[in-house]
């Protein structure tokens, strides 16, 4: 499939790099490193620039970012608190008003997450579906989302065109960076559910 990839990059150049990368924010078979880094070192190769593909991949992660967006916004208050209210989500301790409460912390300090959420791997697309549960005003959607995108197309971009033929080096950098993140994750996963286990389930047992 990488080697299709290529090929399709090489074939179509700046198409098929926001078509990818739309692709990979909504269903990542591919990382956006290994698409973005040999983007970037067949600026030494084709007729290809940095700047075309910078423009065009962050196209693409905005088309992904919006289609996600819209999924969000299926899934409103009341199918939520609907939800909520089957037995199995009671025995977890979920509330039906937990859902308001969510949705105005995040609209108070979640759409910062729209941003700094671009930088981190897996949230960078899922943060796009509660942003549209919780309706957040499309120009500010909009804005955060390509502010993000273009800062993460751009470093691995420049990176891949600098390294030339040893961009693979800036993938296996980024899988670092990715697997680092992910445990911090699980380790803030795993903290919130013991803390949520005393506070709701604990209690109702």
């Amino acid at each position: 499939m990488i080697e299709w990839i290529f090929s399709f990059i090489n074939d179509f150049g700046y198409i098929a790099v926001a078509i990818l990368i739309a692709i990979e924010n909504i269903f990542p078979p591919i990382p956006s490193e290994v698409i973005l880094s040999f983007s970037g070192f067949l600026t030494d190769t084709t007729s290809l620039n940095v700047f075309g593909l910078i423009i065009a991949a962050t196209i693409g992660s905005v088309i992904g970012a919006l289609i996600l967006y819209w999924l969000g916004t299926l899934l409103n208050e009341s199918r939520l608190e609907r939800l909520l209210d089957h037995s199995f989500f009671k025995k977890l301790g979920f509330k039906k008003d937990d859902v308001n409460k969510t949705i105005a912390w995040f609209n108070r300090h979640g759409v910062k997450a729209v941003f700094f959420g671009r930088f981190v791997p897996v949230i960078r697309s899922l943060i796009s579906i509660p942003a549209g549960i919780a309706k957040t005003k499309m120009s500010i959607f909009l804005i955060l989302t390509t502010l993000g995108s273009l800062v993460w197309n751009a470093v691995l971009i420049s990176l891949g065109a600098y390294m030339g033929k040893k961009w693979e080096v800036i993938v296996t950098i980024f899988e670092e960076y990715s697997l680092i993140v992910a445990g911090l994750l699980l380790i803030a996963f795993i903290y919130l559910a013991f803390i949520w286990y005393k506070k709701r389930i604990k209690k109702s047992i």
